[in-house]
């Protein structure tokens, strides 16, 4: 059985968490906030430290480089970045004419092929980011995001939405009478959508993160 600090047991933990909610295990900067460490060289040293212990691998030059290893002990096995084979060939979406398909053939500017293992759940395709509105969720201008397409997502998930003629990229956070849009930066505003708005669609939700510079 592998044993655990409590510290360590704390940092295994939030990126469970993280993965759960978000689909993405946090950055350094977020553990270190979120646990309360002084920099974020200290979640390094424990993130090192689980790794020598066998339960996380961790992926050099990668953005949010950490992959739970699952064993007896450790069952929740989540799927997260790891420098594998390139097999997936997704297609990568650039801006999105008003009132088409995302998917539509002209969107598509080229296909990437990536290893399944960068991502929470299987991918159908990647969305440019454009703008700031999520980068304290460490989403910025240029990153491409990994979508999976649904109709349905839960409260506090990344998704990309269209709202009219724009697809963007929020929060979902559930209101009594319809929804709201979070941004994760507080220079943009976040977006009410009344439950009976004809203006929304639910295009997927996001389950992994590449940083451009990575290819």
């Amino acid at each position: 059985m592998t044993k655990l600090t409590a510290r360590q047991q704390q940092v295994y933990d939030l990126i469970r968490h993280s993965i759960e909610h978000s689909g993405f295990p946090p950055t350094r900067a977020e553990i270190a906030a979120g646990l309360g460490f002084s920099s974020a060289n200290s979640a390094e040293e424990h993130l090192r430290a689980l790794a020598r212990k066998g339960v996380i691998e961790l992926a050099a030059g990668a953005s949010r480089g950490i992959r739970l290893v699952a064993s007896d002990d450790m069952p929740h096995q989540f799927t997260l970045p790891h420098p594998a084979l390139m097999q997936l060939s997704l297609p990568l979406v650039g801006r999105v004419a008003a009132g088409s398909p995302i998917l539509a053939q002209e969107h598509i500017s080229q296909h990437y092929a990536c290893d399944p293992a960068l991502f929470s759940s299987k991918p159908d395709y990647l969305l440019k980011v454009r703008g700031l509105s999520m980068r304290d969720a460490g989403i910025l201008d240029g990153d491409l995001l990994a979508v999976q397409r649904r109709s349905e997502a839960n409260d506090g998930q990344i998704i990309v939405a269209r709202l009219g003629d724009d697809v963007t990229v929020k929060r979902l956070k559930r209101r009594p009478n319809g929804i709201e849009l979070i941004a994760e930066n507080p220079d943009y505003e976040n977006i009410f959508v009344a439950a009976d708005s004809a203006d929304f669609a639910l295009e997927g939700i996001a389950v992994g993160l590449i940083r451009s510079t990575e290819f």
